[in-house]
């Protein structure tokens, strides 16, 4: 079996890189892709793996899982990364799998392959397509943006999850059992509480979780009898603040968003803050997310409360104002207006439809009655001739035509306010109809 140099950690690294799995038996998580069964796991099991693509946030087992690949399909484990790595690089790995070809497979494995450029990646397009190398990239970006189309539609991509409190733990009370790599034979015992927090607090992440147990292992004295508790102030000494992972220009931001808007839109203001709060405590810029809840008041509550975009447009405002912290107060305010509001999007399908008609069918010209008939000659032409000013008539509507073709696009609900619009609209609509019959 070929793996790295460093695969076996040295015995002063850091727990994490010591309990790193060396099996499919001990790798934790990711059940959706290598449970019994899963097109992953029989790949691996029966040597067949293709190129790769590894997505998932820090800390879920992309490297760990390329190694593990390695060991099981018995290749060569090459190892480039996508910051240090330049095209030499490349192509020195490209040769050594070139020349051990009849003996062994090659797997190469580039760490943030979405930071290569290009350039960079396009070297790799011929040797992956041969099979000569088998490439496992790893990235915490969506491949679907960062890495090149054609490289992805020769590789399978795989999504990596967050470890769940449940892993997590599991993963550290092997680390307390296990004498050979982690902390076993030590006097070390874990009290609940600080195992949950700290399961908790590493939000998925195996690497923080190992390492904030090791900094409370090693940072806790012993006790009279020379064992070492960890309770659960030195837990949460150990790993202090919770790292929330969001990249402000990736898939946490626009996903976040994302959670935040639909949240509004089905009404559940408990899960609208609680992303509000991720995107604020994450540092998201609280402009973004006022521009979003002025969008929502007229795309998905409209006119069911015309309210929504008075509020939303005086929040933009305030936070543009107050700035922070205060704006959370204002975006909260906000926010649970817009969850709690009735909805419709019946003004965003009709602008939608009405687009799509000027956009593909024949454009219609402006009836001559609804023509500027202001300027000097415009009567000659019969610009404004017949048009019935509203305000001359009872109740100020009086029916006429204002599209040629009699078309309609807004068709309200009963939801809110816009119960009350459908039926002074319905009212004017029977008007028109009944007038329409009479000429």
């Amino acid at each position: 079996m070929f793996l790295e140099p460093d695969a076996g950690a040295a015995p002063d690294a850091p727990l994490a890189a010591r309990m790193r799995p060396r099996t499919l038996g001990e790798y934790a998580g990711q059940l959706h892709i290598l449970g019994p069964g899963k097109l992953l796991r029989r790949a691996i099991e029966s040597d067949r793996i293709s190129s790769l693509i590894l997505y998932g946030p820090p800390g879920t087992g992309k490297t760990t899982l390329a190694q593990v690949i390695a060991g099981a399909t018995r290749a060569k484990f090459e190892r480039l990364s996508g910051v240090e790595s330049n095209v030499a690089d490349i192509r020195r790995v490209i040769a050594g799998a070139a020349m051990r070809r009849a003996k062994s497979k090659t797997i190469l494995f580039v760490d943030e392959i979405h930071r290569f450029n290009k350039a960079q990646q396009d070297v790799l397009l011929p040797e992956v397509e041969s099979g000569l190398v088998r490439l496992i990239g790893a990235t915490t970006q969506n491949p679907f943006f960062s890495v090149n189309s054609a490289l992805l539609s020769r590789s399978q991509v795989f999504q990596l999850q967050p470890l769940s409190e449940a892993e997590l733990a599991d993963l550290m009370r092997r680390a307390l059992d296990d004498a050979e790599r982690g902390l076993g034979g030590r006097g070390i015992a874990l009290e609940p509480d600080a195992a949950a927090h700290l399961a908790r607090l590493s939000d998925g992440d195996a690497r923080r979780c190992l390492n904030a147990l090791e900094i409370a292992a090693l940072t806790t004295p012993p006790g009279p009898a020379g064992s070492v508790l960890i309770s659960l102030a030195a837990a949460e000494d150990s790993i202090q603040g919770k790292a929330v992972v969001y990249d402000g220009a990736g898939d946490d931001h626009y996903d976040t968003i994302s959670a935040f808007i639909k949240s509004m839109r089905g009404g559940d203001p408990d899960a609208a803050l609680y992303w509000l709060a991720k995107m604020l405590h994450a540092g998201e810029d609280i402009r973004f997310i006022s521009r979003r809840i002025v969008i929502c008041a007229s795309e998905d509550i409209g006119m069911a409360d015309s309210n929504a975009l008075v509020v939303a447009m005086a929040a933009q405002q305030a936070v543009e104002f107050v700035g922070l912290p205060e704006a959370n107060l204002i975006l909260a305010h906000a926010t649970v207006y817009l969850a709690t509001a009735p909805k419709s999007n019946r003004c965003t399908v009709a602008i939608g439809k009405a687009s799509q008609e000027v956009r593909d069918g024949r454009t219609l010209a402006v009836p001559a009655h609804l023509r500027d008939g202001h300027y000097k000659g415009s009567e000659r032409l019969g610009h404004g001739k017949g048009y019935k000013y509203s305000h001359d008539f009872e109740g100020s509507y009086v029916p006429q035509a204002y599209l040629p073709e009699g078309r309609r696009y807004y068709e309200p609900t009963e939801n809110g306010m816009e119960k009350r619009v459908g039926e002074r609209l319905a009212h004017w609509r029977a008007i028109y109809e009944a007038a329409a019959k009479e000429a």
